[in-house]
């Protein structure tokens, strides 16, 4: 079954109970390392766009994404408030004008992660959500060139993700409070890094669920 912006309820959902169900684990994270607010910055998004049903239903892609940024833009507090915004802006913009398949979403994920770089001033290896999002990105356009199937892709997105926060625990911070610890901040997966991926993984299961038409658990 295809996939439309008139289902993007249930991955807001999807990402909402994610994050719910790993919130002390993150929210430990963050306390090590930063000021332990990330959780409940993401969880005040995350509420706020649950309200959004009626608004966001039957919108177009773009349109669906350009309202989410702007509401996790007023939403979510910190830096990692502007930088979702971003992300979802960046793709809302990307993506106008343009049908929903995998070579258009894979490109305006791209472009969307590069806004976050900019915006952020970070990269790779800086200890950050970038650690999930640059090789999810470079997954996805991989797997369009390939043309492989939902299912396939869906499999190399998670494990990307996995990965790349994985890769965190073993870097040195050099953004954001955490940063200020310098060699302490080594042992520990990195909060921003491990919510995406969370949201990454929840999101996945969510469309592949759609897709076979299983209930969500």
């Amino acid at each position: 079954m295809p996939i439309t912006a008139t289902q993007i309820n249930t991955f807001i959902a999807a990402a909402a109970k994610s994050i719910r169900d790993h919130e002390n684990e993150i929210t430990a994270l963050d306390q090590a390392t930063g000021d332990g607010d990330h959780v409940y910055n993401l969880q005040r998004g995350l509420a706020a766009l649950e309200t959004l049903d009626d608004e966001l239903e039957g919108l177009d892609w773009s349109d669906a994404l350009q309202k989410i940024g702007m509401n996790l833009m007023s939403t979510v507090g910190g830096a990692s408030g502007s930088l979702f915004a971003t992300l979802f802006i960046a793709m809302s913009k990307a993506l106008r004008g343009k049908e929903m398949n995998a070579e258009h979403f894979a490109e305006a994920f791209k472009q969307s992660v590069d806004a976050v770089r900019k915006r952020g001033k970070a990269d790779a290896g800086d200890k950050t959500m970038l650690d999930v999002l640059i090789p999810v990105a470079a997954v996805l356009q991989e797997a369009a060139r390939e043309a492989a199937g939902l299912t396939e892709t869906l499999q190399r997105v998670e494990q990307a993700a996995e990965k790349g926060c994985e890769s965190t625990r073993d870097m040195i911070a050099s953004r954001g409070r955490a940063a200020f610890l310098g060699e302490r901040s080594r042992g520990h997966l990195d909060p921003g890094a491990r919510s995406s991926q969370a949201i990454i993984a929840a999101v996945c299961a969510a469309l592949s669920a759609l897709q076979t038409g299983a209930r969500l658990s």
